[in-house]
């Protein structure tokens, strides 16, 4: 079995943390640690969730991908990569497509992307507004051209990313339990 990089992607509410909480808690899979300038939502914690950083302290760290998204910082740090691989032979991180299309090009058959889609994108809004985000957040995000680039596959992941469509959560886990069966006997 080969360390792998299993990359989340897909627009706001299509269910990354849920995909990737899925796979920490049922597979040899760690979470990558990525670090934001968005303050953090109730209930997470610094250094878990995120490393929440300001703008002065974002810039110091060591990132193979970065991006700036609706006024905020994101990125993730090979250190944090590194110390996943320590802890298992998979690393799940969440990230938007140009960070989904910097991994797949900086660690080729190392990352494993996995786009996420809904049938009904304006579904995706109740979703979010359901786990409690700032409205005024969300028109923002929603108004984005970074929320519109993520709704469908980019051209750059088109090939190398595995589309999953998440409108029954039943169905998810069937085809990311298919998914790491072969990636375990690889």
């Amino acid at each position: 079995m080969s360390n792998k990089v299993l990359v989340i992607t897909g627009a706001t509410g299509t269910g990354k943390t849920t995909v990737q909480d899925y796979l920490v808690d049922e597979y040899p899979v760690t979470k990558v640690i990525t670090h934001t300038t968005r303050p953090p939502r109730q209930g997470e914690v610094n250094g878990r969730d995120y490393y929440f950083e300001s703008d002065e302290s974002f810039p110091k760290n060591h990132y193979l991908e970065s991006v700036f998204y609706s006024g905020y910082h994101y990125g993730s740090s090979r250190e944090g990569l590194a110390a996943g691989f320590e802890r298992a032979p998979f690393v799940a991180i969440v990230l938007d497509s140009k960070g989904a299309i910097t991994y797949a090009q900086e660690l080729g058959d190392e990352a494993v992307v996995i786009f996420l889609t809904v049938s009904q994108p304006d579904e995706l809004l109740t979703r979010v507004t359901q786990r409690g985000d700032d409205r005024s957040m969300l028109k923002q995000r929603f108004a984005s051209p970074e929320y519109r680039r993520d709704l469908t596959m980019p051209l750059a992941l088109q090939g190398k990313a595995i589309q999953l469509n998440n409108d029954n959560w039943q169905q998810t886990q069937i085809k990311l339990d298919e998914l790491m069966k072969r990636l375990q006997a690889e």
